[in-house]
């Protein structure tokens, strides 16, 4: 898997209308594909109660890999990003954060600021701000100078572009570290620590508390970030045959999938008709913080 690609972030939404008019109406997006989640692709996500839900696929305007997919699910009582383990963050591009804040302060906006844009402690260069979106999942959307970051070399194209990291918050970092590296044979930097303020305001810690973190590279375009959640955090809540809340999977792209011994959840079958996936690979793998990976390659 030393080729991937992050092609996708999913989202379990309780309504998908008002989350895709909001990506599209306030940050640029487009509607590419949807259908009914099939037998079959439940099946593959191990996920039998979504069978019939809708899926919408949502792209940046400039973007041609990474889509936001929104499946439609029951909410679930309680859950709230930066609480539990798994996915918990999916970081945006975009060309100043400042604006879109401003932006989001708007009545009638469906976005809400919980982390005013602040230059990161590791990169004074780099600025974030966090914002919820309309079905209370987390984004971070981030400006990388011109020449990129120490990892992400492509900053954002248009006003707000394409996801480029996603954030994983587990129990033990080494663990994690493990996994990407020697499961999934992916470069994974060493150890090291940064102030996450949105992160230490969830969890009630000291404001200057820093999280011991490490970057997993994808290519010069994604990343992933692993972040050691505080002893406060607790596994992420799932009904039986569902999709978890909030970000419920990532897909990764790779060259090929033929010979892969991975510890599938489900191994991969070759997608077809109303499926996302359709003339591609995909299986489906568990991480060490019990996140969804979908693994997808042409063969």
């Amino acid at each position: 898997m030393r080729h991937s690609v992050l092609s996708s972030v999913t989202l379990s939404v309780p309504g998908i209308a008002p989350v895709a008019t909001a990506y599209c109406d306030w940050l640029g997006y487009h509607t590419t594909a949807e259908g009914r989640v099939t037998d079959r692709l439940a099946e593959s996500w191990d996920a039998p109660a979504t069978i019939g839900s809708r899926w919408v696929e949502l792209r940046a305007a400039a973007e041609t890999q990474c889509v936001l997919r929104l499946v439609e699910r029951p909410a679930y009582a309680g859950f709230a990003p930066l609480l539990h383990h798994g996915w918990n963050a999916n970081e945006i591009l975009c060309a100043d954060p400042i604006d879109l804040a401003e932006r989001f302060s708007q009545p009638g906006s469906p976005f809400r600021v919980i982390g005013a844009p602040q230059a990161l402690d590791s990169n004074p260069r780099i600025v974030a701000l966090q914002a919820l979106g309309p079905a209370g999942e987390l984004n971070y959307f981030t400006r990388l100078p011109p020449e990129g970051g120490s990892l992400i070399k492509t900053p954002a194209r248009t006003p707000v572009d394409r996801s480029f990291i996603v954030v994983l918050g587990g129990p033990d970092l080494e663990q994690m570290q493990a996994f990407y590296r020697d499961t999934l044979g992916l470069t994974v930097s060493p150890r090291f620590g940064s102030v996450v303020a949105v992160l230490n305001a969830a969890h009630d810690l000291p404001p200057d508390t820093r999280t011991p973190l490490s970057l997993v590279a994808l290519s010069s375009s994604y990343a992933l970030e692993l972040d050691e959640y505080p002893a406060s955090a607790t596994p992420r809540p799932c009904r039986p045959g569902d999709l978890p809340p909030g970000i419920a999977m990532v897909g990764l792209s790779a060259t090929a999938l033929t010979g892969a011994t991975l510890p599938w959840r489900t191994p991969p079958t070759l997608r077809a008709g109303d499926d996302p996936h359709a003339g591609l690979y995909a299986g489906l793998v568990v991480g060490a913080a019990a996140e969804r990976i979908e693994v997808i390659a042409s063969g």
